[in-house]
């Protein structure tokens, strides 16, 4: 990765003068104590403290030593991560506002970005294959329009979202809830790499922080605030991404969802959000009409038609003859229950069959 620093305030690891070393001490030190409690960090900063005033007037913080600042650049500069400290002009001032904004951040890529116009894309990690085409069409559509497109990593929509926007040549920006020096998932390590050079993946975490479950939220919260609109593509009511809107809602973020099939339990959290207010999303164009920006009014929550398989087939083959109860169609079929689930939802989700109010299942339109 190309090492240069472009924004002023950034910090090199790997810059080995001596004005460089000490500021990378200091803020590595702050982060050290504040990461988990930034409020009290935040709350100083504000109001004019200096690193070395913060670190010198609370009882339990230390400044660390040149060896283990000299360990941790070494680890910081081999995973190609800069600091962005909270003085730091390069610092996104929509964090800056939060009363635990992060005293520092780890980016791997364009720190630029942070500052950027963005709009948040977040939805569940078991999608369905609509789900994650949908999510893709509307980050690439979005990124056309000049919009950093921001998620968290994850399986299922988030890697949508992230790749949808590099697919269509624009930048994502990836929130990790672990330290800089990892990846989680493990197997998207080439995807994290991949945005660290057409964007940037950002921890607020210390170096050799676990992925644990109480940093999940940590993460959310800078989603949310570092976007200018939240979007939802499937969502259980408990989960990660309804945790992001209700940060979004408190920040003052505006939140779209897209609406899915009504008995299917990744639609009931953006139904929630919809039945609260949240912004109906059809397409690219009603996020960014909202957002003041020129829309071309194309819908991208309605997949092209894909070639179903063979069991999809099936299916549409039998439904075509008569409409028919799932268990009939289970019969007819020689397929288990189970075995019937998935393709049976996959159809519905593509809009090729449906549900009637006695139960049984029928073919929209002529099958394909």
């Amino acid at each position: 990765m190309d090492r240069s620093v472009s924004s002023p305030g950034v910090l090199d690891p790997a810059d080995c003068s001596s004005e460089a070393r000490e500021q990378v001490r200091l803020w590595l030190s702050v982060q050290a104590r504040f990461a988990w409690a930034p409020e009290a960090a935040a709350a100083a900063f504000s109001q004019g403290a200096s690193p070395e005033a913060l670190l010198s007037r609370t009882p339990d913080a230390r400044l660390w030593t040149i060896l283990e600042t000299e360990v941790a650049s070494t680890a910081l500069a081999r995973a190609g991560a800069f600091l962005v400290p909270w003085s730091s002009p390069a610092y996104p001032a929509r964090l800056r506002r939060l009363v635990d904004a992060p005293p520092v951040l780890a980016v791997r890529g364009l720190a630029s970005l942070l500052s950027a116009r963005s709009v948040a894309l977040v939805g569940a990690r078991a999608a369905t294959v609509s789900g994650r085409e949908i999510a893709g069409r509307l980050a690439g559509r979005l990124s056309e329009a000049g919009l950093v497109i921001v998620s968290g990593l994850a399986r299922g929509i988030d890697r949508a979202a992230h790749e949808g926007a590099l697919d269509a040549g624009g930048y994502t920006v990836a929130l990790q809830a672990c330290g800089p020096d990892q990846v989680y998932p493990a197997s998207h390590r080439a995807l994290a790499a991949r945005i660290a050079k057409n964007g940037a993946v950002v921890s607020e975490l210390p170096l050799g922080a676990p992925p644990r479950a109480p940093h999940f939220p940590l993460r959310n919260r800078l989603i949310s605030a570092l976007a200018e609109a939240v979007i939802v593509v499937e969502a259980r009511v408990r989960s990660g991404s309804l945790v992001t809107a209700r940060h979004a809602a408190d920040q003052g973020v505006d939140v779209f969802a897209v609406p899915g099939p009504i008995d299917a339990p990744t639609s009931r959290g953006p139904h929630q959000l919809l039945r609260e207010g949240a912004g109906l999303v059809e397409g690219a164009a009603d996020v960014l009409v909202a957002l003041g920006l020129p829309a071309a009014g194309r819908s991208e929550t309605s997949p092209p038609p894909v070639a179903p398989t063979g069991a999809e087939r099936q299916i549409l083959a039998r439904l075509a003859r008569r409409p028919s109860s799932r268990e009939e169609l289970a019969r007819a079929l020689r397929l288990g229950l189970p075995e019937l689930a998935g393709p049976l939802l996959e159809l519905e989700l593509s809009g090729r069959v449906a549900r009637d109010r006695d139960g049984r299942w029928r073919v929209l339109g002529p099958h394909r």
